[in-house]
């Protein structure tokens, strides 16, 4: 039987929370992680557990220093990153403009 163009699967459907992140394969994106940690960069590869890697990195960690009120910042360049899995809390895809 020959496939038509209603059987065959779209690759912008997202129907499961990682096909958001599949559609994400290859742009910038933004990652929350634990431990007031930030990253942006080039999303190459993802699994279930949401393992990432990236490249071209931009880390923020932000730190409250106990005797001050101010609100630190340090940002750190990377190459290429691994990130496991079970640090990440938010995975937001590029903005469309």
């Amino acid at each position: 039987m020959a496939d038509t163009g209603a059987d065959q699967l779209d690759d912008t459907i997202v129907s499961e929370p990682l096909d958001l992140v599949r559609l994400s394969l290859n742009e910038r994106v933004f990652v929350k992680l634990k431990g007031d940690r930030e990253i942006r960069g080039r999303l190459h590869a993802y699994d279930s557990h949401c393992n990432l890697v990236l490249s071209d990195v931009e880390e923020t960690v932000y730190i409250m220093d106990d005797e001050e009120v101010d609100l630190k910042t340090i940002k750190k360049q990377s190459e290429m990153l691994f990130v496991r899995g079970d640090a990440v809390v938010l995975i937001s895809p590029p903005t469309q403009s």
